[in-house]
């Protein structure tokens, strides 16, 4: 049997690297049959169902799959809270190639939102798309 290890301090209130069983069936219960590829895309990414230190990854690869998509505009709702969340976010917007401009949402949710404004994909011809 392995030593029981000490949990180590994180941002999160489950220290996910101790347990050794699924939660309530794992990450993939909820989804049934369906994969990745079945999910639909929306213009808006609510962070509020994520651990903490899933945000930046989650947000990198949402704003791939947007740009991708040809979208140019996107909301993120991280919530408004102790700014934890916003920090995370707005760090992988300036990290992101494909974002414009960023702003907090002044509509619906206020500052608990982020506005974000990506380039234009390019085609494969190197024209820039409508």
């Amino acid at each position: 049997m392995a030593p029981r290890r000490t949990p180590g301090a994180g941002p999160d209130e489950l220290d996910a690297d101790l347990i050794t069983e699924p939660i309530d069936g794992g990450p993939d219960a909820a989804l049934g049959d369906e994969t990745d590829a079945s999910l639909e895309l929306t213009g808006e990414l609510d962070l509020h169902h994520f651990l903490p230190r899933e945000c930046a990854d989650v947000v990198t690869e949402y704003l791939r799959a947007a740009h991708d998509a040809g979208w140019t505009t996107v909301r993120i709702i991280h919530g408004k809270g102790t700014g934890t969340l916003r920090r995370i976010v707005h760090g992988a917007l300036d990290r992101h190639p494909a974002v414009r401009a960023y702003h907090l949402a002044t509509d619906r949710g206020g500052w608990g939102a982020t506005v974000v404004e990506l380039h234009a994909p390019i085609r494969v011809d190197g024209t820039v798309a409508d």
